[in-house]
C-alpha cells in the first residue's frame, strides 16, 4: 500500500529546517501574542447567550460598555447568532446578579431577546491555581517521558523524543496563539493526550529501530532507521487516519464545549505523526545513536542486548 523505500533519513534536512522555521513563528506568536487564556485561568464570568438572528457585536460591545462592562470580550461562538461575552471579576455583584445584568443590558431595545445559554464563573484564586498545576502537568509528564525512554531505550533517543514532544507541544500552541483560540481547561487536557500520542507514535518507531540494530548487523545506522521508518510507516499513517477521522466528527458535530479540544488533538495528530517521522529518528541519528549504545557487557566481556 505504501512505498517501503522513502528515503526520510536523506531528506531530515529539509524537514528539520522546515520544523525550525514553524517552531520559531510559534515561539514568536506565543511571546508576542500570548495565548488567549480561557476563565479556567484568568478567573471572572463568561456568558452565552443565542439570538435567533445574527447579532451586532459593535452595538453589544457599546451597550456593555455603557454599562460599566468596559472591559467585556464580545465574539461569536460557532454561528453569527451565537454570543461570548467574557468578563474580568466584578467584586460587586456575585454570579447570578451579573449573568441577570448582561442579559438584560444586551436585550436592552430588542423586539426578540437573546436567551441565556451557560453562564461560568471562575473566582482569580483558582485560575491562578489552574494555571501553576498545568505548567506542572506539562513540566511532570516531560520529565517522565525522558526518564522512560533512557530506561527503555537509550539517553540519546530520550533526548529525540523529548525533541518531537516539544515541537509537537509548542507548534500546537503557537497555532491556538496565532488563530487566537482560546485556551482553557479542555485544551489543556488535549495538550496532555498529544504528549501522550506522540510518545506512543515515537515508540513504536524506537522499538522497530531497535530490533533491526540486531537484525541486520551489516547495515549503517542510517539505513537502519530509513528501513525502521518505512516498516511502520503503514501502522503509523492508519492509526493516525482513524483516530483523525474520530476528531473530526468530534470537531463538527461535538458542539461548542469541546470545539477548541477537538481543534487542539487534530493540530497535534498531524503534528505528532509527522515529528515521529521526521524529528524522533532524525534527532536521534544526529546525536550519533548506533548499535553499541544499545549494548550491555557480560562477565565475559561480550556483548548483550541489554533490554527485553
Amino acid at each position: 500500500m505504501f512505498n517501503n523505500s522513502i528515503n526520510f533519513m536523506g531528506n531530515r534536512h529539509i524537514a528539520l529546517w522546515f520544523s525550525g522555521i514553524l517552531s520559531l513563528l510559534s515561539v514568536a506568536s506565543l511571546a508576542v501574542n500570548g495565548l488567549h487564556l480561557g476563565i479556567d485561568f484568568t478567573g471572572g464570568t463568561l456568558v452565552e447567550v443565542g439570538y435567533k438572528q445574527a447579532a451586532d457585536l459593535n452595538v453589544l460591545r457599546n451597550k456593555l460598555q455603557a454599562a460599566g462592562f468596559a472591559d467585556a470580550t464580545v465574539q461569536n461562538f460557532g454561528t453569527t447568532k451565537d454570543v461570548l461575552i467574557r468578563l474580568k471579576p466584578q467584586g460587586d455583584l456575585n454570579n447570578k446578579e451579573l449573568s441577570t445584568k448582561v442579559l438584560e443590558t444586551v436585550n436592552q431595545g430588542l423586539e426578540e431577546p437573546a436567551a441565556l445559554r451557560r453562564v461560568e464563573f471562575v473566582g482569580p484564586q483558582v485560575g491562578e491555581d489552574l494555571s501553576q498545576d498545568g505548567f506542572l502537568a506539562l513540566l511532570y509528564s516531560t520529565f517522565g517521558i525522558l526518564v522512560y525512554v533512557a530506561w527503555r531505550f537509550e539517553w540519546k533517543f530520550s533526548v529525540g523524543s523529548i525533541i518531537a514532544t516539544f515541537h509537537d507541544v509548542i507548534v500546537t500552541l503557537g497555532v491556538f496563539s496565532m488563530f487566537g483560540l482560546e485556551f482553557d481547561l479542555t485544551v489543556l487536557a488535549a495538550v496532555l493526550a498529544l504528549i501522550g500520542y506522540s510518545l506512543n507514535d515515537t515508540i513504536v518507531v524506537y522499538d522497530r529501530i531497535r530490533e533491526n540494530f540486531f537484525l541486520r548487523e551489516d547495515a549503517t545506522t542510517e539505513e537502519i532507521m530509513n528501513a525502521s521508518v518505512n516498516e511502520t510507516l503503514s501502522r503509523t499513517i492508519m492509526t493516525s487516519f482513524t483516530v483523525f477521522l474520530v476528531l473530526l466528527s468530534l470537531f463538527f458535530l461535538g458542539g461548542s464545549v469541546i470545539h477548541n479540544f477537538a481543534v487542539a488533538l487534530l493540530f497535534g495528530v498531524v503534528f505528532g505523526t509527522y515529528s515521529s517521522i521526521f524529528i524522533a529518528s532524525p534527532a536521534a541519528l544526529m546525536l550519533g545513536i548506533c548499535r553499541q549504545d544499545l549494548m550491555a557487557k557480560n562477565d565475559h566481556g561480550e556483548e548483550v542486548d541489554e533490554l527485553p
